[in-house]
């Protein structure tokens, strides 16, 4: 006799709010959004580097636009995105040689990334400014 499966109806639409991303699926999304922000940012980054090795008067002006509050909480958010991209970077390439793919492994190491991500970003951050 043949058996017949009952199979749950599929969502029409996929409502994301409701969704509960383990950590792991969390630090690579925050990789990936990370790395378009600086890749994004690049230019204001270059900006900001003619500008502080030109001469005195573009100092300046480095100076005018760093001081802004505004632009030292882009600045740190960007901080946090190269050292978190760096952190997260290193974890994955790991993955990729096969170490830590276990499901506690790669949980603890996706709390390492976050955790060393945010310390040195505070780190950094408070000694620059």
């Amino acid at each position: 006799m043949s058996e017949v499966t009952v199979r749950k109806p599929r969502p029409k639409h996929l409502a994301l709010n409701q969704i509960r991303l383990p950590l792991p699926g969390i630090v690579s999304i925050l990789h990936r959004i990370s790395g378009a922000g600086l890749f994004l940012l690049l230019p204001f980054l270059l900006f900001l580097l003619d500008r502080s090795l030109g001469s005195p008067q573009t100092f300046e002006t480095f100076s005018a636009v760093v001081g802004n509050p505004l632009v030292k909480l882009l600045l740190l958010g960007l901080l946090w995105a190269y050292l978190h991209h760096f952190c997260a970077g290193i974890r994955f390439l790991l993955l990729d040689m096969h170490k830590g793919t276990e499901l506690a492994a790669a949980r603890k190491s996706s709390q390492i990334v976050l955790a060393v991500s945010i310390v040195l970003t505070l780190i950094i951050g408070v000694k620059l400014w």
